[in-house]
Order: structure tokens, then C-alpha cells, then sequence
């Protein structure tokens, strides 16, 4: 119990420093770029972890496992990280960082959409709940960032589709969390290497460069700034919060259960604007803590209620 707890714990603070580690590299990294060098280093992280799972279970990969792969990669890596890159280019780092947390309510609701699960009455309330909590920390009446907030919710959203298409794939084909994880970082990090590579040929890079919103895609660069000044930086991005922050979540889930090891996605919504503010001088609005309180609110009554239904 007391590593359950240790594991929690590290993940949690972890994935709440995600959004600040990534706003502090200051615009030195294209989005994709970003994203491709720490879900390539966070797959390289995870892959012992996986290819002890595959001794253990005495399995392999086959080809339709690959195709799973790619898709789980794609929705993943190059549309939900992007768009949640983009987003804290756009937005403040402790907005991003809340609204993301979000991501299992809109998995909750894929769940019932895709795999006909059905919502039980605390799933539906935390649906209901922290759906008022977004739309507290939105302020429609007030909105004055519509692009980061809508990139944010974006990526949760589609963040939670990924979530249910790598729960029905890892249900047919028999494959824990971490080696699902570690295996959608790679396969996302090559199809993100595929697209980077596609925005350097010439004629494509000159078309991007007469949109201006596809400016910043034309001639994505690989290795561009990776240089001394940010690689602690980066390691700790790879290693530590992508990396690491998967891997102790998945210890912690394999100790106890799903519903005690998202406790991380439930007491980040709290800690991210406190490292924000701590970090990068964040002001934090006062609707944003109401707003967090009823984000976690809702969580913890969805929390309750997985713990009650596993108790049955």
C-alpha cells in the first residue's frame, strides 16, 4: 500500500508539472517537434516495462497489433497532443493543465456511444458536474481566450476518444496499459517523423507558407535547439514527466486498481495552477479555483462510485 501511495504520489506530480515544463521551453520548439522528441523518449522509457510484460504473458505482436498501434498513435500523438500543444502555446499552462484533466468525462461518454457501457447514476453525475465546472472556468459571458480554450477542450475531448479505443483494443487483443502506452508512443512518434518530414518537401513547405495559420507546420525541424541550454530540460520532459509519470501510473494501477490510480487525474486539477503559479507567475481567477473545486468534486463522486461498483 505504502508504494501504491509513493507511486500516486510521483505521477501525480509529474503529470501536474506537464503544462508547466512544456510553457517554460519559451516557443524554443515547433509544437510537433516537441511532441515528437518526448513521446519518442517516453516510448524508449516505457519499452522495458512492456517487453517485461510480453515475457511474462509470453506473447508478441502481430500485425493487427500494429495496425491498433497506429491508430491508437494517431489519435493520440499527432491529433490530441498537438492539439494540446497548441493549446498551451495559446493559453495560460494552469487552464490547459485543468481542462485536460477533463478527459475522462468525455471518455465516460465514448464508452457509452462506442462500447454501449452503460453510465451508471455517479458516472452521470460527474459527467453533469464537471461538465458546470468547465463551463465555470470557460465563462462563456467573459471568454477572452476562445482559440486556447477551445484547443484545450479539444484535446481532452479527443484524448478521451483515444482513451476508449485503446481500452477496446487492449480488450481484444489482451494487452496491458503500459505496453498499449508504450507502443502508441512509438508508433505515434515514427507517424509524427512521417508528417515532419512531408512539411520539408518543397512544395509543400511554399503552399504552408501562404496560409498563416499553417505557417508554424512548414519545415517542421527535428533538431532544432536541442542543444545544452534546454537538454535538462527535455530529459526531464522525456524522462521524468512523460516517461516516468506513465510508468508510475501504471505501477500504481497494477497494485491496486483503475479507480485508486486515477486519483492523479483527480488532485492534478489542484496542484497544476499551484506549480503555475509558483513556477511561472500565474494569476489564478478566481472562478478557475471555484471552477477546480467542482472539477475535482465531480471526479471524486465518479471515483466513489467505480469504488462502490468494484465492492459489488
Amino acid at each position: 500500500m505504502k508504494r501504491t501511495g509513493l507511486y500516486i504520489a510521483l505521477s501525480t506530480v509529474l503529470f501536474s508539472l506537464m503544462e508547466i515544463t512544456l510553457k517554460s521551453t519559451g516557443g524554443a520548439f515547433n509544437p510537433i517537434q516537441i511532441n515528437w522528441i518526448r513521446f519518442t523518449i517516453g516510448g524508449i522509457v516505457l519499452l522495458p516495462f512492456a517487453i517485461h510484460s510480453f515475457r511474462m504473458s509470453n506473447s508478441m505482436i502481430h500485425l493487427a497489433d500494429l495496425k491498433l498501434f497506429a491508430l491508437t498513435g494517431l489519435m493520440c500523438l499527432v491529433v490530441s497532443m498537438t492539439l494540446f500543444q497548441l493549446a498551451i502555446t495559446y493559453d495560460k499552462a494552469s487552464t490547459v493543465a485543468v481542462v485536460f484533466c477533463s478527459n475522462p468525462v468525455f471518455a465516460l461518454i465514448f464508452s457509452n456511444l462506442i462500447l454501449k457501457e452503460r453510465l451508471g447514476r455517479a458516472n452521470l453525475i460527474s459527467v453533469v458536474v464537471s461538465l458546470i465546472g468547465l463551463l465555470i472556468i470557460v465563462n462563456p459571458t467573459h471568454l477572452t481566450n476562445p482559440l486556447g480554450l477551445t484547443l484545450s477542450i479539444s484535446s481532452a475531448l479527443t484524448f478521451g476518444l483515444y482513451s476508449i479505443i485503446s481500452r477496446y483494443g487492449s480488450l481484444r487483443r489482451g494487452f496491458d496499459g503500459i505496453t498499449m502506452t508504450c507502443f502508441t508512443f512509438l508508433i505515434g512518434s515514427v507517424e509524427l517523423m512521417v508528417i515532419m518530414f512531408i512539411t520539408k518537401i518543397p512544395a509543400v513547405a511554399t503552399a504552408m507558407n501562404h496560409v498563416s495559420w499553417l505557417k508554424q507546420f512548414s519545415a517542421i525541424p527535428f533538431f532544432n535547439n536541442v542543444t545544452p541550454q534546454y537538454f535538462w530540460l527535455l530529459f526531464f520532459i522525456g524522462v521524468g514527466v512523460t516517461g516516468g509519470g506513465f510508468a508510475f501510473y501504471f505501477m500504481a494501477m497494477e497494485l491496486s486498481d483503475v479507480s485508486t490510480a486515477s486519483l492523479v487525474f483527480f488532485i492534478k486539477p489542484a496542484l497544476a495552477p499551484i506549480f503555475a503559479a509558483l513556477l511561472l507567475s500565474e494569476d489564478v481567477l478566481p472562478t478557475t479555483i471555484v471552477g477546480i473545486l467542482v472539477i475535482i468534486a465531480g471526479s471524486f463522486v465518479a471515483f466513489l462510485g467505480n469504488k462502490k461498483r468494484q465492492r459489488v
